[in-house]
């Protein structure tokens, strides 16, 4: 007599043969890990995917997880009632296979979804929750059927309800556990975005085919779709074609032509996921276009003098298009320039295209604390230019860092930054001068204009030298002149007492700009 595994006798499934048995959990144990682990894999793509839209910050991935995790969980009782319901394992490559051509489909519809996002003016917070939930909600809750389909279906093989559940929970975390890994450390800087999306739906096609094999219109339908999407995505191109020139561990980086600002070729900006993060003249590098950044290097001269001509030792945090490090070059060639960009790439890329000539810096492709924390010596500037639109490295406001940055700074040093916040309350940048008052006698807020939006980008400076005039003039360059708005910015809206000093503990940097992340011009 064959050797059978009999299920339980209500209901009454047929018995299959041990071997059978056998290879249909390692298929569904299979299957529940692979599809586990593309979930991840689309979970971790999604933030670069959006990050050209709407920049990537810490709403944008609480919109991408929350979305997931709420369609995850759906799924998960969708699939369990459906599995009371009599699902068979047709049914589970149905689900499979609808996952799929959505994510195929996901990729039409990410342009022109991205189009009109930016043309309604939606927030940082609705803009990320509806590209999450538009691409990402669907294939969510589908997969999050097959782990209790799938568990069920294996109970009917295995009587042993722990060790089928237990397994199949495990599985389903170290596949998600591998996905995510993949996806960080190797498929999105190998391939790209667009294909690791376009991937995954054929690998969940793949699943679901076992599943399908017996009914052959369905498979036949299946690959006649599959052919017909290919073909489409072939004529879109563009569904292919990735937003970035690079793709980078951190970011979607552009280089882009600005024929506004000088003949064709002279002129190129760096665009960092959504940002245009730096403009750069190729013909005459102490050229500093974009204001914030002549502003910084107007200021460090205001303080200097003629010592500024004479060199000066500069420590950069955050390299970017390396706009004022050219400048410095060009301008003070007796000058040491030091520069911590975390982005290898993005200093590859100034180099082959915004016109930087990296050997004459020092350059460190690392955390710009940890740089300045490991220098040798003293600067008399450090600059900090590591504020990515409203992503805010908190790490780089602290009083913590504040005193890292005096211990490094020479008794008259500057210290420079930029920060994006709201006006004319801007609470973030009133708690930036606030923790470093802990650390320097002249803690001074700079604006170049009285703006017209909310969204403004203000200078902070820092010293325990001079202090520096009411009014700075531009000495070359585009006319411009900066304003020290400390008292005014200090006395209006929320009173210095009610914001708080930035700690390592405590940096509460996302609620302290809220009025401008849930606004428009967030």
């Amino acid at each position: 007599m064959t050797d059978t595994i009999t299920p339980p006798p209500d209901p009454p499934w047929p018995a299959l043969p041990a071997a059978a048995a056998r290879r249909a959990l390692w298929g569904y144990t299979a299957t529940v890990f692979f599809s586990s682990a593309l979930l991840l894999v689309l979970e971790i793509v999604a933030g670069r995917l959006v990050a050209p839209y709407v920049g990537v910050s810490l709403y944008t991935w609480t919109s991408i997880i929350g979305v997931i995790l709420a369609g995850l969980s759906l799924g998960n009782w969708l699939g369990g009632v459906w599995a009371d319901s009599g699902a068979t394992g047709r049914s589970v490559g149905w689900v499979l296979a609808a996952g799929g051509l959505y994510c195929l489909a996901s990729l039409t519809l990410l342009d022109p979804l991205g189009a009109t996002v930016q043309q309604n003016g939606l927030s940082l917070l609705s803009a990320s929750f509806t590209f999450a939930a538009a691409l990402f909600f669907v294939p969510a809750a589908l997969i999050g059927v097959v782990t209790p389909l799938l568990t069920t279906l294996a109970l009917r093989l295995d009587p042993r309800a722990g060790h089928v559940v237990g397994r199949m929970h495990a599985l389903a975390a170290l596949g998600s556990i591998a996905g995510t890994f993949a996806a960080g450390y190797w498929l999105v800087q190998s391939f790209g975005t667009r294909v690791v999306v376009l991937t995954a739906g054929l690998a969940l096609l793949a699943l679901a085919l076992p599943f399908l094999r017996r009914n052959r219109p369905a498979v036949l339908g299946l690959v006649a779709v599959v052919g017909l999407a290919a073909g489409g995505l072939v004529a879109l191109r563009g569904a292919l074609t990735p937003a970035c020139d690079r793709e980078s561990a951190y970011f979607c980086i552009r280089v882009v032509e600005q024929p506004e600002l000088a003949p064709p070729g002279a002129a190129r900006g760096l665009v960092l996921d959504h940002l245009l993060h730096g403009i750069n003249d190729l013909a005459e590098p102490d050229l500093l276009i974009a204001p914030y950044v002549h502003g910084l290097d107007e200021l460090a001269h205001a303080q200097f003098a003629d010592r500024y001509d004479d060199g000066l030792a500069w420590f950069f945090a955050g390299g970017g298009a390396y706009s004022q490090p050219r400048a410095v070059q060009a301008l003070s060639p007796s000058s040491s320039v030091t520069v911590a960009e975390l982005d290898p790439m993005v200093t590859l890329t100034a180099a082959e295209s915004l016109g930087l000539a990296p050997a004459g810096m020092t350059i460190e492709h690392r955390d710009a604390r940890l740089a300045l924390a490991d220098a040798d010596g003293a600067f008399d500037v450090i600059v900090g230019d590591v504020f990515h639109d409203l992503a805010i490295p908190f790490h780089l406001v602290t009083a913590e860092f504040a005193t890292l940055v005096h211990e490094r700074l020479r008794p008259d040093g500057l210290y420079l930054m930029n920060v994006v916040d709201a006006f004319p309350d801007p609470r973030l940048i009133k708690a930036i001068a606030k923790t470093l008052e802990t650390q320097f006698r002249h803690v001074d807020i700079w604006m170049d204009r009285v703006p017209d939006a909310e969204r403004v980008t203000f200078i902070v400076t820092a010293s325990n030298g001079p202090r520096l005039p009411k009014t700075v003039l531009a000495r070359r360059g585009f006319r411009r002149a900066w304003s020290r708005m400390t008292e005014d910015i200090m006395a209006f809206g929320t009173p210095p007492d009610q914001i708080p000093v930035l700690t390592d503990d405590y940096a509460p940097v996302e609620r302290l700009i809220a009025g401008l992340l849930l606004g428009k011009d967030g």
